[in-house]
């Protein structure tokens, strides 16, 4: 009797051992007797016991964490950047077979490549096109990755720590570029104003009645508001007729 449940408990472990439930999401590569026989999956598995070894590979996209790196940007700026990488395994018997850790290779990869390729670029770059800087490092990333059947499908570079005084330095440089623009655009304006009063004298100069209906217009402007001190405009013209008598008395 001992014998028969030490019996069925053997089976039940060689049971236990040789079955496999792969979700959707996964994947099996099966080794027998170290030799690579095939990726399997998903649903159920059945493996011969001590023959067999089954690795599972998640074929999930991971999205990674790199490290904030210390880098000296082209134009001999120090700054301090992290980023996450996007990738996913496409060929899990590659994934296992060619390289150790997929994981941590991947990471020190992205690694290495981010200082690389910061180191490569100018800060005004790396603040503005960083679109750019994020595809060169997919497609390095991407490249290298492939022969170990991982794909990497994105790669952004999350946070740019830049020192103190730099941050003032690109504060100031805002702050004189706003100040440029506002000194544009009053000019513009005075410019076009320049121009309209330019018209406005020409058609008021084809019409000398008009010159006296804007005086009217003026003082009943001036009324309304109930000053104290009224300041009557005087015509151009009354005082350069003045002007022409004392000439003409003084010859």
């Amino acid at each position: 009797m001992g014998g028969l449940l030490i019996l069925v408990l053997v089976v039940l472990v060689l049971l236990a051992k040789s079955v496999y439930v792969l979700r959707e999401y996964e994947r099996g590569v099966m080794f027998r007797l170290g030799r690579l026989v095939g990726v399997r999956g998903p649903g159920l598995l059945l493996i011969i016991p001590f023959f067999d070894r089954l690795v599972r590979v998640s074929l999930r996209i991971v999205a990674m964490d790199v490290p904030p790196q210390d880098v000296i940007t082209k134009d001999n700026v120090s700054v301090k950047v992290n980023a996450v990488v996007y990738y996913r395994v496409f060929e899990p018997d590659k994934a296992i077979v060619v390289v150790q850790d997929f994981n941590y290779a991947t990471s020190q990869l992205a690694q290495t490549t981010l200082r690389s390729v910061i180191g490569g670029a100018e800060l005004d770059d790396l603040l503005s096109a960083r679109e750019k800087i994020n595809h060169e490092l997919q497609s390095i990333l991407d490249k290298q990755t492939d022969s170990w059947g991982i794909k990497v499908s994105a790669v952004e570079v999350k946070h740019v720590d830049l020192p103190e005084t730099m941050q003032r330095a690109i504060a100031r440089q805002a702050e004189a570029e706003r100040e440029r623009r506002a000194k544009i655009i009053h000019a513009d304006g005075e410019m076009q104003a320049s121009e309209k009063l330019s018209q406005a004298a020409h058609v008021l100069s084809t019409e000398p009645a008009s010159i006296q209906l804007r005086f009217l217009q003026t003082l009943s402007e001036i009324s309304v508001e109930k000053n104290s001190t009224i300041i009557f405009p005087v015509p151009i013209d009354i005082i350069e007729h003045f002007m022409h008598s004392r000439v003409k008395k003084e010859s």
